[in-house]
């Protein structure tokens, strides 16, 4: 993450989001929360952000990492999406789909470092991403989403590595839409 880079709205959402949980959890005092929430609300770059929520320990399942050498790593249908999702695979083939997932945050976080494998994400419809923290060596990139935030929707930023794969976003197809309602 680029500590330089201006804050989004939904950068200063997802913060204030984050402090007022940690004081439901009895993290923080009333009014040490107030004063981070003050910060985050005004914040100009990441740099203002981080430190805001560095002392805050991360809830269970918002961060889950998948190491795989081979195998083959799916999730599809009514699956609980955490706010951080690190995959960690050598051949593996991440196919992810979230046209059905449960997402509680309002912005999540996907962290691929593939070597070999090849990626598809899919998204409901609405829902964007952001892929411009992806590296790639040989691969390439194919996003036929929408890479711009839209307010009340779902906002995937993807990051890490890829080395000789692909990694392709898309939205569900009608197609296939239709074939589950009959």
């Amino acid at each position: 993450m680029d500590l330089e880079a201006r804050a989004s709205d939904q950068d200063r959402e997802t913060t204030v989001r984050r402090l007022q949980q940690a004081f439901a959890d009895g993290r923080l005092a009333s009014d040490e929360m107030e004063l981070r929430v003050e910060r985050a609300l005004t914040a100009v770059s990441h740099g203002d952000l981080v430190p805001l929520t560095a002392d805050l320990p991360e809830r269970p399942g918002e961060v889950v990492t998948i190491t795989s050498k081979a195998s083959k790593i799916t999730r599809s249908g009514q699956w609980r999406v955490p706010r951080v999702l690190r995959i960690d695979s050598v051949y593996g083939h991440p196919y992810l789909d979230l046209s059905e997932a449960v997402v509680e945050y309002p912005e999540i976080v996907f962290d691929l470092k593939l070597k070999y494998g090849s990626a598809t994400i899919t998204l409901p419809p609405g829902a964007s991403a952001d892929v411009n923290d992806v590296q790639c060596e040989w691969g390439s990139v194919n996003s036929e989403v929408s890479g711009v935030p839209t307010p009340g929707r779902t906002h995937l930023r993807v990051t890490g590595k890829l080395g000789y794969g692909k990694l392709r976003i898309r939205y569900r197809s009608a197609r296939r839409l239709r074939w589950f309602s009959r």
